[in-house]
């Protein structure tokens, strides 16, 4: 369904006056293809590959052709790139949505004297998140501009029209992303999630936009209706936390019959979703609150209080427990804080309004989603609450706090925080396990034309040389050389960063070769059949930066079975890390790194504080790299996984 957008305000840059994204010179993503996996693999693994890629790459062959061909593309489409990092990325992908894609953004601690408070605080809520749609209609939000050494860029806005309008449906191979058009009136209602039952709450009646006051009378009236037990339908939220696969082949049982296609359809076309859950009965900590918010607890707690397809879906549970968990395909991270940091200053920045547009006397009654079921329906959900909670016992999260020092103590040594925290990741993975793996951190294109994401390699061969300085008992290195290592790897690092985000990124480039050659329907290139390529998809570290000028912070899981899922939130003292792994693999575990993480960041400051001169090839890095760049876009890798 295409989107159909406004005319821009007078004046405002909108994104199709951007650049397209580029198409990298062959050879150089060849090279630095080589050069990021060379110290990652088996000196006979890498002679393979290294002969395949040159083959792929010998003037006159399958690259030069596959070459040719993304570039036409590029010439004849607005972004290259862009559907095919969408399908690889997200909408291929068969893994449930809880834990595995979608994000949580965690509010802080709310402290309700009751019931009516926490309703109250919906009420406000929703108020915001109206008037911050109004904002994305009419164009009226400032058009972003990147930061950092290259200062001064506009950022193109679309993720921004897409965060309340878009909704994911379930398919058997691949989901589709549904855009309805901006400002439709098949949009004036939202979806309330109380008790694992599912509300219209209209917010246009009789041709007048409910005010918060009468949000809350509807909100009232939705928890009385959800506690009449004899109305109770079931959990059928729980559903949407299934595999994707599993789920499309439940929906097309539920289709069949017209009710349950008539709740489907008004839940697709909804704002966004909230959900009133109860007290978790769980020891209200960050790590608890982060776990509240990915997965819910399970069928057992508030897993089945959800709708995971819907990507603005808010939380406000009655023990304070608040976030927004987000479906990732539409939107990247920094679009997700921009959002919720306007929310979060709307709820503490302006005074409740309990003016009303009705009298209460006139407001319908809020309607229940009705549902129809069967043995075989009933099994089906039982199976996906199986599954929910088999996921929510396996994951292992941990949100630490490191308080020893901020991004102020970096930015004093001149280095940028970024590109210092993953140099910090390398080292702590290193420590726990003797070796480096691919790395993915996420790299914001948002310069170019409906860009998204590319990926920075962090397990550079400087990295590599650094954290072997710094854990090698048998080599007695000077300070002097450790900081020359770290230098070295930071600039890697900074050089990496500004190659993703001015579209010379490899991770991209050989996507795009890889299904420009099945579109002409050539047999898939050696390249991208070779152990090394598929081994170097597989990103084990997951990392992203998600910064928050307001008290909250951004978590999600790991993408493959035996990795780990790092979000990290730099401030001025301190720093926040949401760190998340499986329980089920033997390699990983949360604690453990996080005490890595401590110890290596703790040396890295004592190693700069003993010798803190800059070295003379270091002005690359003596500026913070865009802070954009955390976009807050996750691989998914998966171990059956060829690409990005």
């Amino acid at each position: 369904m295409p989107i159909l957008e406004r005319e821009p305000a007078k004046g405002r840059r909108e994104s199709y006056d951007l650049p397209k994204v580029p198409v990298p010179p062959l050879k150089q993503t060849l090279d630095m293809y080589l050069t990021s996996i060379k110290h990652l693999v088996k000196e006979e693994q890498y002679r393979k590959t290294k002969s395949i890629v040159e083959k792929f790459g010998e003037p006159g062959g399958t690259g030069e052709l596959l070459q040719k061909k993304l570039l036409e593309k590029r010439d004849n489409t607005h972004n290259w790139v862009y559907g095919y990092w969408l399908d690889d990325m997200y909408l291929n992908q068969r893994l449930a949505l809880p834990v595995n894609s979608n994000p949580a953004m965690v509010f802080p601690k709310q402290d309700f004297r009751d019931h009516k408070d926490s309703l109250r605080f919906a009420a406000h809520l929703i108020t915001g998140v109206l008037e911050y749609k109004e904002r994305i209609d009419t164009r009226e939000l400032p058009v972003d501009f990147s930061r950092g050494q290259l200062a001064g860029t506009p950022l193109c806005m679309k993720q921004y029209y897409r965060l309340f309008n878009t909704y994911r449906l379930p398919g058997l191979k691949r989901d589709t992303l549904i855009i309805h058009e901006t400002g439709s009136t098949e949009q004036e209602h939202i979806i309330v999630a109380c008790k694992n039952q599912f509300f219209v709450l209209d917010l246009v009646v009789k041709e007048k936009k409910l005010k918060e006051m009468d949000i809350l009378t509807q909100l009232e009236k939705i928890v009385k209706m959800a506690e009449n037990s004899e109305e109770r339908q079931p959990p059928f939220g729980l559903l949407t936390s299934d595999g994707r696969t599993e789920w499309a082949q439940a929906r097309d049982v539920l289709i069949k019959d017209s009710v349950n296609r008539e709740s489907l359809a008004v839940i697709q076309k909804c704002l966004c979703v909230v959900c009133l859950d109860g007290p978790s009965g769980m020891e209200v900590g960050d790590t608890s609150r982060a776990l509240l918010m990915l997965h819910g607890g399970g069928h057992e707690k508030m897993g089945a209080n959800r709708w995971y397809d819907k990507p603005m879906q808010f939380v406000v549970g009655e023990d304070g427990v608040c976030g927004t968990v987000c479906e990732h395909s539409p939107f990247e991270g920094i679009v997700l804080v921009a959002c919720t940091e306007y929310l979060m200053k709307f709820m503490t920045g302006s005074p409740s309004k309990m003016g009303r547009a009705t009298s209460v006397s006139e407001l319908p009654t809020p309607r229940r989603l009705l549902w129809k079921t069967t043995p075989h329906i009933q099994g089906l959900l039982k199976a996906s609450a199986e599954r929910l909670q088999r996921l929510v016992r396996d994951l292992d999260m941990d949100v630490h706090k490191f308080e020893v020092y901020g991004k102020e103590f970096i930015k004093k040594q001149k280095m940028s925080p970024d590109a210092y925290i993953q140099v910090a990741l390398q080292l702590a993975f290193y420590r726990c396990n003797g070796r480096l793996v691919s790395t993915y951190e996420s790299a914001s294109i948002r310069r170019f034309h409906e860009g998204r994401v590319d990926n920075i390699r962090s397990a550079t061969p400087e990295a590599l040389a650094f954290v072997k300085a710094m854990t090698d008992e048998k080599t007695s290195l000077s300070d002097s050389e450790k900081m020359k290592r770290l230098w070295d790897a930071i600039n890697a690092q900074t050089n990496s960063t500004i190659a993703a985000i001015t579209g010379m990124g490899i991770d991209n480039h050989l996507l795009g070769l890889r299904e420009i050659s099945q579109e002409i329907h050539m047999e898939v290139p050696e390249i991208f059949t070779d152990q090394t390529y598929v081994a170097s998809n597989q990103f084990i570290l997951s990392t992203s930066q998600v910064p928050t000028t307001v008290e909250m912070f951004c978590c999600y899981g790991p993408v493959v079975p035996n990795g780990y899922g790092c979000c990290y939130n730099p401030q001025a003292d301190h720093l926040l890390f949401s760190v998340t792994s499986f329980h089920g693999s033997t390699e990983t575990s949360s604690a453990v790194f996080i005490k890595a993480l401590d110890q290596g960041l703790v040396e890295m400051r004592d190693l700069c504080r003993k010798r803190n001169k800059p070295q003379s090839n270091t002005a690359a890095a003596s500026k913070a790299v865009e802070k954009s760049q955390g976009a807050g876009s996750k691989p998914l890798s998966t171990p059956q996984k060829t690409g990005k």
